[in-house]
């Protein structure tokens, strides 16, 4: 039996590169990750209920719970940012250009 090699990485950038994803990936997994990274905040802060959050969003409890254990994998941007602006928050995207 094969070992596997674990691989760490600091950035989303890495991670793409390390998976094998393009650049762009990398740029979509970093503004997905903040976006979750600040809802949980936000909620954490606000010391809101799961159901507080969907209620607010007009959204399922079970996509605020999964967002709120980092489970995004079928959840969609407009969603995360739809959240984040019913908590009283919203995103500004700012664009440079590719490295």
């Amino acid at each position: 039996m094969k070992k596997s090699k674990a691989i760490f990485t600091r950035s989303a950038a890495e991670l793409a590169k390390a998976l094998g994803l393009s650049p762009a990936e990398g740029a979509e997994i970093a503004l997905r990750s903040a976006l979750n990274s600040k809802i949980v905040a936000v909620v954490r802060q606000k010391r809101l209920t799961h159901a507080q959050v969907a209620r607010l969003a007009r959204t399922s409890r079970t996509r605020v719970t999964a967002i709120l254990n980092r489970n995004t994998a079928d959840i969609s941007t407009d969603l995360l940012l739809r959240i984040l602006y019913s908590l009283g928050y919203s995103a500004k995207i700012t664009f440079r250009p590719a490295a």
